[in-house]
């Protein structure tokens, strides 16, 4: 039976009454439906009955054509299988029924208003939720093309719906995240004090807009930076329902900020040079020189230790200052090219001993096909000896120090990788700064002098360290490359 209901064939309308009765009854329809449900309905034309008052016509804005009376209605649509009479009148019904064929159904005013209200109600109903279906399409379309991690959380921090990014950097399904805790997922960094709350749970703190920045190391030491925002989603009422959790990686941004600051040092230290140059080499130059003639005539011992220590210092700082105008000097780098290997070779040959008598195993992993470089031989030794230094000074209870060389496609790369006691997170980022040390002595210039070499050479520097486990300094840079002989001319 109700295979038979949902296979009937669709019915072809007629309506009849006048404009007293009919235009309140179309301008009901008509506000319950859309162009769309009119359409679908079978609605194929309107006619008069017999009392209408003479000259009566309908107003155009119905859309159907229409007719002085059933009988032309019907003479002219055929096709009509069912006529809606719309007055209420007891005489026009019961002509209706004793006078239309068979196959027309009548449907009386009452009936009709009836279900043109389930219908209409019905049909709005299909209408917005394909309007909603469409506007959700739409809306997680444009969400998942996002590269930023979404996360809609409760507010007991509990995973309600994410997109596609999240997904992907998990590699999880949705059903495996409901209801889970977001920050089983994304830990806060360790060692950022008792008394600090991350955005997600500072957002669900004072239901207000929370956001951060957050450093973490992956497997291999690297470090990643991480911008954490979370909105606070509201009721009308002012209460809290949800949290949206956004995770943006910004390692590229920080690093070009860096890079931006590290020029802006350089800059600043380039003028600096020239000052301490005119200004302060020339006194300096004129204390030590007094300080050791008055040394060499004294001759009670209290004095000579004092002007001793005058010598000595006045010497530190030359020291220090040709340091610094070493550094804010340009690279003078002479044109050649560079074998790697045998620059490793010698160098390690003058450094052996210094790793030996402090317990250090140095180990060469020299690749037999390691590219040439396009570089001055004397830069690419005094970058690598400054990282043998500071890997000897990183393991002062000995350890293994081993140098790399090979060809990571496009540069050839120099590795040089030790046990030591690694570099810790918050300070990761200030070692290639000039001026910044962690041994309490030198100038704090040797990491910052090779990134500026590596940088005037067209390659670059990469540092990775774990804590606790060791540091991998890896110089990147460019291969000579082969170029064609031009053909002579026969």
């Amino acid at each position: 039976m109700l295979e038979a209901l949902k296979t009937e064939k669709q019915y072809r309308i007629g309506i009849i009454g006048d404009k007293r009765s009919l235009v309140p009854f179309w301008d009901l329809f008509a506000s319950l439906g859309n162009e769309r449900i009119l359409g679908q309905m079978g609605f194929k034309a309107l006619a008069l009955h017999a009392s209408a008052p003479s000259g009566e016509t309908f107003p155009p804005g119905l859309g159907l054509p229409a007719y002085p009376n059933w009988q032309a209605m019907l003479a002219e649509h055929p096709d009509i299988s069912m006529v809606i009479e719309t007055t209420g009148n007891r005489e026009l019904t019961t002509e209706l029924r004793q006078s239309l064929p068979t196959d027309i159904s009548l449907v009386e005013r009452a009936a009709a208003s009836f279900f043109i209200r389930l219908l209409s109600s019905d049909q709005m109903w299909v209408a917005c939720k394909l309007d909603l279906l469409h506007t959700q399409t739409l809306l997680k379309t444009v969400i998942d093309q996002l590269k930023e991690e979404i996360v809609l959380v409760d507010l007991a921090g509990l995973i309600l719906d994410c997109n596609k990014a999240v997904l992907e950097h998990l590699g999880l399904h949705k059903p495996q995240l409901y209801g889970q805790p977001v920050r089983a997922f994304y830990k806060v960094p360790e060692g950022e004090g008792e008394e600090y709350q991350p955005p997600l749970e500072l957002a669900l703190a004072r239901k207000e807009l929370a956001e951060a920045t957050l450093p973490h190391v992956d497997a291999d030491g690297r470090v990643h930076y991480t911008r954490e925002y979370a909105y606070p989603i509201l009721e009308d009422s002012g209460e809290l329902s949800s949290v949206l959790f956004i995770r943006r990686d910004i390692t590229s941004r920080t690093q070009m900020e860096q890079r931006l600051q590290q020029a802006e040092k350089l800059a600043s230290i380039g003028e600096l040079s020239t000052y301490i140059a005119h200004e302060i080499r020339n006194p300096l130059f004129a204390i030590g020189g007094f300080a050791n003639a008055m040394l060499r005539e004294a001759t009670d011992e209290k004095s000579r230790k004092r002007l001793g220590i005058i010598v000595e210092e006045a010497g530190r700082l030359d020291s220090i200052l040709k340091s610094i105008l070493t550094f804010a000097r340009p690279v003078e780098s002479a044109p050649g090219q560079t074998d790697m290997n045998q620059i490793v070779r010698d160098t390690m040959d003058l450094m052996r001993m210094a790793c030996e008598n402090q317990g250090i195993e140095p180990e060469l992993a020299l690749a037999p096909d390691a590219p040439l470089v396009k570089a001055d031989p004397e830069l690419i030794k005094q970058c690598l000896i400054n990282l043998v230094k500071n890997s000897v000074e990183a393991m002062p209870t000995g350890g293994r120090l081993t140098v790399r060389t090979g060809l990571a496609a496009p540069h050839a790369f120099l590795e040089v990788v030790d046990t030591g006691t690694g570099i810790a997170t918050d300070i990761r980022d200030k070692v290639f700064s000039p001026f910044f040390s962690t041994k309490g002595k030198g100038s704090g210039l040797g990491l910052a002098r090779i990134k500026k070499i590596l940088d005037d050479l067209g390659g670059t520097v990469e540092l990775v360290s774990v804590p606790g486990e060791g540091t991998r300094v890896t110089l990147l840079l460019p291969p000579l490359l082969a170029v064609a002989k031009p053909q002579a001319s026969g």
